[in-house]
């Protein structure tokens, strides 16, 4: 991945229904989404010139901003061509897409009903989120601190930017321990995501995945679910105690930026990638580059 810093590269940016230079797309240091976390956002990826999910994306971005109580000032279409514009004014046809909708800096107090609603969207090179070389042998998580909210605390449903902000703080303690990422609980102690996916466990040949009533019902994690059942793989959702890791054979991650990523560690509990992860690893590869004929 490259080392050079976001804000200090060439390219173009839409904003505000604008395409401006990359390194002239600034905000005012007392923007709302800055110092209040009234920011909502997406992750995507372009494969072969084509946004995978692409609207699935956008209408979860305007769903979140609903839940957010602010409104995207664009309609999903509109948003939709914004970000086929995006790579193609940058020339790139594999990417990482990154639409952001935020409250501005027309008042900076806890009330923010009059602040315009910005829209942007940054596209950029971005390979594998694990080293290829990692993914097949599997990777290696630990715990995490912090846990989920509860529903009735934070707006879970959203992909809001304030909810990344235990994910960040865990994953940099992860990875001081040497560790690739770290699996969250939930508030009641369930296992629930890793700190930017979802994850899926393997026993006797079926897929178990938590129930996500506390976290993203992630597009990917859908996905991966509709590969599985094409496979003729069962899938249960429900919840799992993290005790319950010691019976599981196979364990893996999903999610835009990690794909399909085998794990072989979460904490004390250990995993041997198989079958059933390598084989939806390579599925879903394949699908996103519309090799997978029928997925």
């Amino acid at each position: 991945m490259s080392l050079v810093p976001y804000d200090d590269r060439d390219g173009w940016i839409w904003l505000d229904g604008e395409f401006v230079p990359w390194r002239e797309a600034k905000i005012h240091v007392l923007t709302h989404g800055l110092h209040y976390a009234s920011a909502v956002f997406e992750g995507e990826r372009m494969y072969g010139g084509e946004i995978f999910k692409l609207t699935e994306h956008t209408e979860r971005l305007f769903n979140s901003a609903q839940i957010l109580d602010f409104k995207i000032p664009f309609t999903v279409a509109q948003i939709d061509a914004a970000c086929k514009e995006t790579c193609a004014r940058n020339g790139l046809t594999d990417c990482y897409v990154r639409p952001i909708a935020w409250r501005g800096s027309e008042g900076i107090s806890v009330a923010a009903q009059n602040n315009k609603i910005h829209v942007a969207i940054a596209v950029w090179e971005w390979p594998s989120y694990f080293k290829p070389e990692e993914k097949a042998k599997g990777i290696a998580l630990t715990w995490a601190k912090y846990r989920r909210p509860s529903p009735e605390s934070a707006p879970t449903a959203s992909k809001a930017a304030g909810l990344y902000m235990i994910c960040t703080i865990s994953k940099h303690a992860a990875e001081r321990d040497g560790f690739a990422d770290a699996m969250m609980l939930d508030w009641r102690g369930y296992v629930a995501e890793a700190t930017g996916a979802n994850v899926f466990f393997v026993k006797d040949g079926v897929l178990i995945t938590p129930e996500p009533d506390c976290f993203l019902d992630g597009i990917t994690r859908r996905s991966v679910i509709a590969l599985a059942k094409s496979r003729g793989f069962k899938t249960v959702q429900r919840h799992i105690k993290p005790e319950e890791l010691s019976t599981f054979s196979e364990c893996f991650i999903v999610g835009t930026a990690a794909e399909v990523t085998p794990v072989k560690q979460v904490g004390e509990y250990a995993f041997t990638p198989g079958n059933i992860s390598l084989s939806l690893m390579d599925d879903y590869a394949k699908m996103v580059r519309r090799e997978l004929v029928g997925a």
